[in-house]
């Protein structure tokens, strides 16, 4: 690396999540420890060490009583046990500022779609549950801004998304469990806006370890251009803690504050609750109903109603509307991740089932139901399995099959049971239909197989495809 290049990696406001500093007993915190974090967090000039010896010490004093106060602690100026805890705790690795911050010049991105990329992934979670949490935590900073992301499996993306361990070649080196979780570099060109977790943390998606979806939420807070703020509800409070579950979390109003004053509020026409049944003008990301290249990730039916889901979002096709109309999924059910797996209708429960990953949710109408996501080993599927391609239900058999890669399984909807027997060859059971599929819908007496732009109308009764359809002719193409 050429010298002025280090010069300038080396002069970055970097935001680091959460670390502790030092082997300083709780019991016994040292007075130089003390000064050690004035200093780095609150520009305490090292000339006045000999301060913390002497009883006249207004600028000590006046130092830790402004720490106390962003800190949201009683402002003693001393360092008493209420403090010295606070201090020990795990927290950020930057100065810290007021109320909602920007980094220094405000550094922004200068456009809404952003792309990410998870360039390797923690052994501690499966793939999909790391996905997800990333997701979710993009999508907490989504919903109240014009910005939208979009995720890259390769290549460069704006928010380069890694775990590391120790020295990974940003001179900022992790330093073991429980202290240095995470750190992220505001937005701009090459590796700013990158976020960066600690592999020597336990990741988890519960209380328990280090929760991943907060930690990614507060991170990617940084790479969008946020600092810290000295609202103990904000989730850019520089100290790391389990306040909610992640099902239920919701900005502050501080943190929605301070992302609008950089990218303003959202557009009129995206993520509404509330979406009424006329046409809704979508964003210009929209997938094109018409692209002959246009595949899906999930098919279902919803009481009569066809739904077909695609990234983030779903086309409606509804009896008494011949145009089919597009949604956002967030608008319908904002729990809900995109990029689906699989869904499927059971009619004896009045619900459509939502697959990603190894979960899955229960819907009814514009309701998620509670209890839910589970995990989809609850189904009876093996450990094996990570994830359904598909699925769909025979309501007339009470059978729902599941296809994963080139097996299928049959699950019992009466005795909530998989089928012995099971998995069977997709190959086997329904000759001329690829080996891996898309989605599956069945209608008009026919089971129709999804895959990538083609679907196959597969006859049970004489069990042969009868034809080859392009996917989007449900959508009048």
């Amino acid at each position: 690396m050429e010298p002025l290049a280090i010069l300038v990696l080396l002069s970055l406001r970097l935001s680091s999540a959460y670390p502790l500093h030092g082997a300083v007993s709780k019991d016994h915190p040292s007075m130089e420890f003390a000064q050690q974090y004035l200093e780095k967090y609150y520009s305490f000039e090292k000339n006045v060490e000999q301060a913390f010896r002497r009883k006249d010490s207004s600028p000590v004093v006046k130092k830790i009583q402004e720490m106390q106060k962003f800190l949201g602690l009683e402002m003693t100026g001393k360092l008493d046990s209420s403090t010295m805890d606070v201090m020990l705790k795990p927290r950020c690795g930057v100065p810290d500022v007021g109320g909602f911050t920007t980094f220094l010049g405000s550094p922004k991105w200068r456009k809404n779609h952003l792309t990410y990329r998870i360039v390797n992934y923690t052994p501690d979670l499966p793939k999909e549950s790391v996905d997800s949490a990333i997701e979710k935590a993009l999508k907490v900073w989504e919903e109240v801004t014009p910005l939208n992301f979009s995720r890259l499996s390769e290549g460069e993306a704006d928010i380069m998304i890694s775990f590391a361990v120790g020295e990974h070649g940003d001179f900022y080196p992790f330093d073991g469990p429980g202290q240095s979780l995470a750190h992220a570099y505001p937005p701009g060109p090459g590796f700013y806006g990158d976020a960066h977790f600690d592999e020597d943390e336990k990741w988890t998606l519960g209380p328990s370890g280090t929760n991943l979806f907060l930690v990614a939420a507060h991170e990617l807070g940084h790479s969008l251009g946020l600092f810290h703020s000295d609202n103990k509800e904000a989730l850019m409070y520089p100290v790391y803690r389990f306040s909610t579950n992640p099902a239920q979390f919701r900005l502050s109003q501080d943190d929605i504050d301070g992302i609008q004053s950089l990218y303003g509020e959202p557009r009129p026409s995206s993520d509404a609750i509330v979406v009424p049944l006329s046409s809704v003008s979508p964003r210009p990301e929209t997938p094109a109903k018409c692209d002959p290249a246009l595949s899906f990730d999930a098919v279902s039916t919803l009481r009569g109603e066809l739904l077909l889901f695609k990234d983030r979002y779903f086309w409606r096709k509804i009896r008494w509307n011949s145009e089919p109309e597009v949604h956002l999924i967030s608008a319908f059910w904002p729990s809900l991740p995109s990029h689906l797996d699989a869904a499927y209708e059971a009619h004896n429960k009045d619900s459509v089932f939502i697959f990603k990953g190894s979960q899955f949710w229960a819907v009814r109408g514009n309701e998620v139901q509670a209890g839910y996501p589970k995990a989809i080993h609850t189904l009876g599927f093996p450990p094996a399995v990570r994830k359904i391609d598909a699925a769909v239900s025979d309501n007339n058999k009470k059978t729902t099959y599941f296809f994963v890669e080139d097996k299928y399984w049959r699950f019992n909807e009466k005795r909530n049971l998989m089928d012995k027997g099971f998995p069977r060859l997709i190959k086997d059971d329904f000759p001329g239909v690829e080996s891996q599929v898309d989605a599956v819908l069945q209608a008009f007496g026919f089971f129709y197989f999804f895959h990538g732009s083609s679907q196959f109308e597969f006859d049970p009764n004489a069990r042969m495809v009868t034809r080859t359809l392009k996917s989007n002719s449900w959508l009048l193409c």
